[in-house]
């Protein structure tokens, strides 16, 4: 079984070299697009933090382009590996809400390359590995399983690259 830092050294190389967009909402769209779009430019990967995204009700990913999620997949990855916070909980949940939005037609799935997809199939089994209790602490996962089926290729590994 792959480490922690394994898998999260894989999904680095796998979304390393995203650019990072000019702006990561449709800023002009509203208020809160525009509120969104400052906090995740003010944000790099290794500086998001659990804080930043992750108050369901409150949350910038989910106005997020596919290219910023792309470019923050790796902090993202940390955040659902990195221990519960207590006024946030597990990231976790977070993360598959995002990566299983839309089933077969979800809009990162679709932009990522097959080796991203790789990536974060890899990381999804390892926090099954890892986080089972987790998942069942906060009831996702089936949710977590469903995932990995979505993001794994037929007939390929979701070992690290």
């Amino acid at each position: 079984m792959p480490s922690d830092t394994e898998i999260l050294e894989a999904v680095r190389a796998a979304f390393g070299d995203c650019p990072r967009p000019e702006h990561f909402t449709d800023y002009r769209h509203c208020e809160e697009c525009r509120e969104h779009d400052d906090l995740l430019r003010s944000r790099d990967p290794e500086s998001l933090r659990v804080e930043d995204v992750g108050n369901p009700g409150w949350n910038p990913l989910c106005f997020i382009s596919p290219e910023g999620f792309a470019y923050y997949m790796p902090a993202l990855a940390r955040l659902a590996s990195d221990e519960p916070d207590a006024a946030h909980a597990w990231y976790g949940p977070q993360l598959l809400f995002h990566l299983t939005y839309g089933g077969e037609d979800n809009r990162h799935r679709k932009s990522f390359s097959p080796t991203q997809r790789r990536a974060v199939a890899g990381l999804l089994a390892h926090l099954l590995e890892t986080r089972a209790e987790l998942a069942r602490e906060h009831a996702c996962a089936d949710e977590l399983i469903q995932a990995i089926d979505l993001w794994s290729e037929p007939g390929a590994s979701t070992e690290p690259v």
